[in-house]
């Protein structure tokens, strides 16, 4: 990702110098990169400093501080986020309930795997699961919940249950827990002595994924 990706959700950049917008458009993303190789804890302002190329007083003059500059880097990965959330929503709108499941989940798998995937939004998120800061409230509000509400909407319909149905929630899980799997592609691949992790192009994974969830509510409703 260009290191312009991340300044334009920002609009506190707004009149500074072009020198200023490049500075800190390279701190959001070296500290991005930090943050999701190691975590909040493990990052120091002169690790940031150090991969931007920048002066250890930028961070205090562009975000006013490590924590000021942690919120910066968690709010695009959020923006992502929902952006991928709506785009699932738009993928499957008007659609009967098996549908929408089905483009909900072609859209994260693209997301994921496909050319444009940013995987350190993934990495960091993996952190704040393992290692959470305050900011975790906020993705959980703003990002998993949402997410959450959509899909176990299409679920309940499917199975004629509300969506706060036990049995949706547990197959909303299911079907979001198998996108985890594909986070670890290094780790699959040497398990399964691939090349590239899960075999199979975008299209086909999210095609099983899709029938493999599809499959199991439709056991799941026949008893």
């Amino acid at each position: 990702m260009a290191t312009h990706e991340l300044s334009t959700s920002d609009a506190s950049s707004g009149g500074k110098s072009s020198d200023d917008r490049e500075t800190r458009a390279r701190l959001l993303y070296a500290a991005a990169r930090l943050f999701a190789e190691r975590g909040y804890a493990r990052v120091t302002v002169r690790d940031i400093c150090k991969k931007a190329r920048a002066n250890v007083a930028a961070v205090n003059y562009h975000f006013g501080g490590k924590d000021g500059l942690y919120r910066a880097v968690m709010r695009h990965a959020m923006e992502t986020m929902q952006a991928t959330t709506e785009a699932a929503r738009e993928a499957g709108r008007d659609l009967p309930a098996a549908e929408r499941i089905r483009a909900y989940v072609s859209v994260f798998a693209e997301r994921l795997l496909g050319v444009h995937h940013e995987t350190w939004i993934h990495q960091l998120m993996l952190r704040e699961m393992s290692d959470p800061t305050p900011a975790l409230a906020m993705v959980a509000e703003e990002v998993l919940k949402p997410r959450m509400v959509y899909l176990t909407a299409a679920i309940g319909e499917l199975l004629h249950c509300a969506p706060d149905d036990p049995t949706v929630l547990r197959c909303a899980l299911s079907v979001t827990s198998q996108f985890n799997s594909l986070l670890w592609t290094k780790g699959v691949a040497k398990l399964l002595d691939a090349e590239d992790g899960v075999p199979g192009s975008i299209d086909e994974i999210a095609e099983h994924i899709t029938r493999f969830s599809l499959g199991g509510m439709k056991a799941v409703k026949s008893r």
